[in-house]
């Protein structure tokens, strides 16, 4: 079996490769459907960092913290039309360094442990398993 499907022990779905990105203070996005044709819209998941994580960094290490807290935001340019936290571009401008012209933030949330980050993607129709490192999307930010 793959080990980027596999689950934590601890009950939860999170594939262990993208649990162990969030516990060392790595961001994760998903590409989520757009409101129109044209436009690309993500949704991240930023872990918080704090000052041990500034100290790991200067002494030249990744600090892993199973506590931490987390941000999602929601971007979008039509604020009314949608419900799930994404941010959303005009798809010609990924590629431009005005790529966030037209993205506005609609909403963030805050999730203080992977428990309550669970329940805000489920309430939000995502999972897990659908969330990448950065680099493996076209998300601009």
């Amino acid at each position: 079996m793959d080990s980027s499907q596999d689950s934590t022990h601890d009950g939860s779905d999170w594939p262990v490769d993208k649990l162990t990105t969030l516990r060392l203070g790595r961001k994760l996005v998903t590409e989520v459907p757009a409101s129109r044709p044209g436009r690309r819209a993500f949704v991240d998941i930023t872990p918080v960092r704090d000052p041990s994580d500034d100290r790991a960094r200067d002494e030249g290490w990744v600090r892993q913290d199973r506590g931490r807290r987390f941000r999602l935001r929601h971007r979008d340019r039509h604020r009314h039309r949608h419900r799930h936290r994404h941010r959303e571009y005009d798809g010609h401008r990924l590629d431009d360094f005005d790529h966030d012209i037209g993205a506005v933030l609609v909403a963030s949330a805050d999730a203080a442990d992977e428990a309550a980050l669970r329940a805000a993607l489920t309430a939000w129709g995502l999972r897990p398993d659908s969330f990448v490192r950065p680099w493996q999307t076209d998300d601009p930010s």
